[in-house]
């Protein structure tokens, strides 16, 4: 499965599960450790484990499998490593406070939940 497929199933997921603000970020012309950025945000723990689980289940229903995860225990922010794709669930302060965003603004938006942009 192309990247760009699995990034979008993910941010689907996240945006049908009600993940806040949830975007793709294309940043294949930025790094060479991946090419999208799939972030997305909750106001509780209970919230961000429950959509990196959603995620993680909707790709493995397509036989995507992930290479690691990390956070889901504290719950504050996961990471979702799937190679190409990694997906970032945080709780809102601290997607604030990381600013993914901003410290990738150079990055193209495919998908942005507020605007339904893809």
């Amino acid at each position: 499965m192309e990247s760009l497929e699995i990034a979008k199933i993910a941010a689907q997921t996240a945006h049908e599960v009600k993940a806040d603000d949830v975007l793709i970020l294309d940043v294949r012309d930025m790094t060479t450790v991946c090419d999208y950025f799939v972030i997305a945000s909750a106001p509780t723990r209970i919230q961000t484990k429950d959509i990196a689980r959603k995620m993680e289940q909707a790709l493995e229903i397509e036989g995507v499998a992930k290479s690691r995860i990390q956070g889901r225990d504290e719950a504050s922010w996961i990471l979702l490593d799937y190679g190409m794709v990694v997906l970032h669930v945080f709780l809102t302060q601290e997607r604030e406070f990381y600013d993914l965003e901003g410290r990738w603004s150079d990055a193209e938006i495919i998908f942005d939940s507020n605007t339904l942009s893809v």
